[in-house]
């Protein structure tokens, strides 16, 4: 598998040349764009790297599957799906134009940044420290790494520049579709999305995933079978931004992306993929990262459908 995977890594590292980092956010702009890496986690214990698989990023986007599971256990489906929506949309992940456009004013779904922020603000806490220290726990419980944290400044660089998510939690909080402070909830998720992994750790979450909710190593039940199901739906018609239908047609897999240049991708009862290019394409994805899944699912036949 491992010869496999450097066979990718060569093949599509060039490709990473036909995308650019992300600038809106400064720190990600630093980023070195000809980084390309993978690891597969699959159900019989086996890890698999290949190229700069060990390589720090920011989880991002990823990081909505994640709250999204604790927010569902937190309220269950009805009260949260009541907030958000659960249709995929057309507009890249970062618009606005939907809330004032659509009515009730909600959300299209839990994977656009108007649909995480709402998320955010359902994780229970006593205060904005202890929501996200759940949520912190939450990751690092089910990545197998209990030293993951946030980048410092990343989340600073997110913090400063997020004036959209700024505008669209207020005008949420306007219609009543948000509760609570809406800075708290904001800092709540600009830290979510500063976290910092690497391939492996999120490669284990594709595999928790795969695994229907259950950590394979210790056979213990974190979600339900229906969250871990739900997610994994979310994935195929929402996770890849505005370019979700093209990815499940050419690649087939659950997959979420993030403009860190991470994509965590799980496929059912099998595997969990992580891997990480920075050089994005125009709809925010890991253009190297697309590739590799791409080349990946053909070569092993991974696609679902």
């Amino acid at each position: 598998m491992e010869d496999i995977l450097r066979k990718l890594i060569d093949k599509n590292r060039n490709v990473t040349q036909e995308g650019k980092v992300a600038t809106y956010i400064p720190g990600l702009g630093k980023i070195d764009p000809w980084d390309l890496g993978i690891c597969v986690a699959d159900m019989e214990g086996n890890i698999y790297k290949s190229g700069n698989y060990d390589k720090k990023f920011t989880i991002q986007s990823i990081s909505k599957t994640i709250s999204l599971m604790l927010a569902l256990i937190d309220n269950g489906e009805e009260l949260v799906f009541e907030k958000v929506g659960m249709e995929p949309t057309g507009d890249a992940f970062n618009s606005i134009i939907k809330l004032e456009t659509i009515m009730p004013s909600r959300p299209l779904n839990p994977m656009i940044n108007a649909g995480a922020i709402v998320i955010s603000s359902l994780i229970k806490g006593r205060d904005e420290k202890e929501k996200f220290r759940r949520l912190l726990d939450f990751i690092r419980k089910i990545s197998g790494n209990d030293k993951l944290n946030i980048n410092e400044e990343i989340y600073l660089s997110e913090k400063n520049t997020g004036d959209r998510n700024r505008a669209m939690a207020y005008f949420m909080k306007d219609v009543g579709i948000i509760e609570g402070n809406i800075e708290e909830i904001l800092d709540m998720y600009f830290k979510q999305c500063s976290i910092e992994v690497d391939c492996i750790d999120i490669a284990k979450i594709g595999l928790f995933l795969a695994n229907r909710g259950v950590l394979p190593e210790t056979g213990e039940r974190v979600i339900s079978e229906r969250i871990a199901r739900t997610i994994k739906t979310f994935m195929i018609t929402c996770g890849m931004y505005n370019g979700s239908g093209e990815f499940a047609i050419k690649v087939g897999i659950p997959a979420k992306s993030g403009v860190g240049g991470g994509i965590m991708a799980s496929i059912p009862h099998r595997m969990g993929i992580g891997t990480y290019g920075p050089s994005l394409d125009d709809k925010g994805n890991s253009i190297g990262g697309y590739k590799i899944l791409e080349d990946l699912s053909n070569y092993l036949n991974l696609s679902i459908f």
